[in-house]
């Protein structure tokens, strides 16, 4: 091919382009299209996270009212009227999504345990949470408030 020729090629290649309007607006509308899609999938997203922020920062107010509830019911003082409210808050908060956690013995976990107090003994083989001080709390995969532990080390 001469100089010539690659040019009239590339000529009519630019021409091809410049006069289908048909087909640059089909690209425009595939541009838009995907545009538009990305936007809505982008807005879902951020109304999601939002609504998840809004319930995790509400049970973390409710988490000291959890607590209360458990010290009264591990002293027998949930009775009548009074357990049945502490029964509904309790069912309320786990149909929302949050989540108790934190049992002796397991695998201490820095990512869902605080350690607060470090025994050694030789009866445990790996690091591990032999009492629970305050139990910890998760909504969705989200821990809103760390297991208050006491862990014991191996010797």
């Amino acid at each position: 091919m001469s100089e010539d020729t690659t040019s009239d090629v590339v000529t009519e290649e630019a021409a091809t382009e410049s006069t289908d309007p048909v087909a640059a607006l089909t690209e425009d509308l595939q541009r838009l299209q995907a545009d538009y899609a990305n936007y809505r999938k982008r807005v879902e997203r951020d109304r999601t996270l939002a609504a998840e922020v809004a319930i995790s920062s509400v049970l973390l107010e409710f988490l000291a009212v959890l607590d209360d509830l458990d010290r009264a019911g591990a002293h027998n003082e949930l009775t009548g009227g009074f357990k049945a409210v502490a029964d509904q808050i309790v069912a309320t908060t786990t149909k929302l999504g949050l989540e108790k956690y934190g049992d002796a013995p397991t695998s201490f976990d820095p990512n869902i345990h605080e350690a607060l107090m470090h025994e050694t003994s030789a009866d445990v083989t790996e690091t591990t949470v032999t009492k629970v001080l305050q139990p910890g709390y998760k909504y969705r995969e989200r821990v809103l408030r760390p297991a208050r532990v006491v862990v014991t080390d191996p010797e």
